[in-house]
């Protein structure tokens, strides 16, 4: 047989699509950010992939520089997410195993106190679009790009392999699957129903009972974990003896700090939310909490008005800013609970005001609190600035990774 007729009944191997990025996308991919936007893209070599491709993209500069390799969403604006900045790296079976392993033994090394926490956070990683949390011996799985949600199966096996855990929830409602063309759903993938809607984990020496397939983001709020236990350790050491939690939702600080104060009040709109907080305050023996189901706002300008005082008052406000577009309405409603969360503290009493909205910044947040002290006339002693915990972690060179602001201070 002749070489060309032997070159001729070889199938060609599959040629990587690249695409060839403007010097803007090129100099954020170098400066450690992993994201490309659909506007920075210059060209595709040889053709843009197919919609339904799976396999990562080569990243190159219009100099034909290499710059890694990436997840392609077809219909996203933010068009290729970073995997590797190895041009060469093999994205199969075994780089996501080893991905997964190395989440595992960052949170194994850090966490401490809680069977409960961020298992893979995404970009954080080195994994976009995947989030994973973890609750005891049950697995929350969310696929927001399209490149993980169509790995979701092998994913899943992966983790079903390192971690054989009991339960596996699918938790993909997230409307951001929408711009990656992927529909809304969850559900139980492994296990059994009733225990993924009452899965008990252990947190900073408390119990508390989650409902995985109904309960909000993924069932709790795990990037606030390490702030319960800070702000329950400051109302200790301060001689704390009532303690108001505004938005509780399921009482992580309400619980923290009723260890230590003899009056607390948890407030929140949600009815079920606070019946699930009472049913975790019965659990670990706490009964001196006052649930009250209310609107936040309305019940702050009631109590200040009716000269009502406590030693600690905790805002954790749902994200009042979900665009840029929103912020200054944001902005309003921030200062407007602070400024009344400030009447009611008594004089060297703690505030802790929080904020989830990634378009506000810390420190158009501290301005707000700034602006809410002047008009209540009191002055404030920073404690701390703090965020998310650590299982939540943040890449310096993308910001969108930090998101949540927690700040601690002594009013006067």
């Amino acid at each position: 047989m002749s070489a060309a007729r032997t070159r001729a009944a070889t199938p060609e191997a599959a040629v990587p699509a690249t695409a060839v990025l403007n010097d803007r996308g090129a100099e954020r991919v170098r400066a450690g950010h992993p994201w490309v936007y659909a506007g920075e893209i210059l060209g595709w070599e040889p053709a843009e992939p197919a919609p339904d491709a799976r396999a990562p993209v080569r990243l190159r500069d219009r100099r034909a520089r290499e710059l890694g390799l990436a997840d392609f969403s077809p219909h996203s604006q933010i068009r290729l997410r970073l995997l590797s900045r190895d041009p060469a790296a093999r994205v199969d079976a075994a780089f996501f195993r080893q991905r997964l392993e190395q989440a595992l033994a960052y949170r194994q090394r850090l966490v401490r106190g809680s069977d409960a926490y961020r298992l893979v956070a995404a970009e954080a990683d080195g994994l976009p679009g995947l989030i994973v949390d973890r609750y005891a011996a049950a697995l929350v799985v969310q696929t927001l790009t399209w490149p993980m949600a169509a790995r979701q199966s092998e994913l899943v096996a992966a983790l079903e392999e390192l971690l054989q855990p009991a339960v596996v929830v699918e938790r993909n409602e997230v409307k951001v699957r929408q711009k990656e063309g992927l529909e809304l759903r969850r559900g139980l993938l492994r296990g059994e129903a009733a225990a993924a809607s009452q899965t008990e984990v252990a947190i900073n020496g408390l119990r508390f009972q989650l409902d995985l397939l109904e309960g909000q983001k993924t069932g709790g709020f795990l990037d606030q974990r390490e702030n319960w236990a800070a702000a329950a350790g400051y109302a200790a050491a301060l001689g704390a003896q009532s303690a108001l939690d505004v938005f509780t939702y399921q009482g992580g600080f309400a619980l923290h700090l009723a260890r230590h104060c003899p009056r607390v009040e948890a407030v929140d709109s949600s009815r079920p939310a606070l019946e699930a907080a009472e049913r975790n305050g019965e659990r670990n023996r706490l009964g001196a909490i006052d649930w009250v189901e209310a609107n936040a706002f309305d019940l702050l300008r009631d109590y200040d008005q009716n000269d009502r005082r406590f030693d600690v008052v905790v805002l954790d406000p749902p994200a009042f800013a979900k665009s840029r577009a929103a912020l200054a309405t944001a902005a309003a409603g921030y200062k407007e609970i602070n400024l009344r969360a400030l009447k009611l503290l008594n004089p060297g009493g703690l505030l802790v005001t929080c904020s989830c909205s990634h378009h506000l910044s810390e420190a158009h947040l501290l301005d707000i609190l700034a602006a809410a002290a002047r008009d209540a006339r009191r002055e404030l002693t920073l404690l701390e600035r703090r965020g998310q915990a650590c299982d939540h972690p943040v890449l310096l060179n993308v910001p969108e990774t930090a998101y949540l602001k927690c700040i601690f201070a002594v009013a006067r």
